[in-house]
């Protein structure tokens, strides 16, 4: 009887980490699922069209951006058209990372992916300037809309002076 406990345990104790490595694991049918989303985002980006964008989100998503949340698709919806009111984006471009996308919980009907972005932004008295940063999301439901992005823009390089140098050189 202990032997046949003991063989359980071990059958689920390695059951369990394979179940778990398998749900993590990227998925190809997501992959392509996720790059169709990302292509109708980059579009909309680069039209600089808040509406198509706020579509793409759930009725109670979050938007995490550099200055805090915004919260539900119609306050994403503003958050973009005020964004897009002082600059115009073009030649967006958003990667996926390798080990992208990854299945949250057992219904697969949500998942988490991260990656990087490019664009272009030109103002009125600024640009055009390419800027860059990382980007992760969560998208789920039967609609596959965006629960929650989180951005950031990743600062311009600074020079960093030269440790030889004086300090009034500095």
């Amino acid at each position: 009887m202990r032997l046949l406990f003991a063989l359980v345990g071990l059958a689920i104790g390695f059951a369990v980490p394979a179940f778990a490595q398998q749900t993590n694991a990227p998925d190809p049918q997501l992959r392509q699922l996720l790059q169709a989303l990302i292509q109708k985002f980059e579009d909309a980006y680069n039209h600089n069209d808040a509406v198509a964008l706020a579509a793409l989100f759930g009725e109670e998503a979050v938007l995490i951006t550099q200055n805090g949340p915004v919260g539900g698709r119609q306050a994403i919806e503003k958050w973009y058209a005020d964004h897009f009111q002082g600059a115009h984006f073009s030649n967006t471009l958003i990667t996926v990372d390798q080990d992208s996308p990854h299945i949250i919980g057992t219904d697969a009907k949500e998942i988490w992916a991260t990656g990087g972005w490019s664009a272009t932004i030109k103002g009125q008295n600024f640009g055009p300037t390419q800027i860059k940063g990382f980007w992760s999301v969560i998208r789920g439901g039967d609609d596959w809309k965006i629960q929650m992005l989180t951005t950031n823009v990743t600062p311009a390089e600074v020079a960093t002076p030269s440790p030889t140098a004086s300090p009034s050189s500095q």
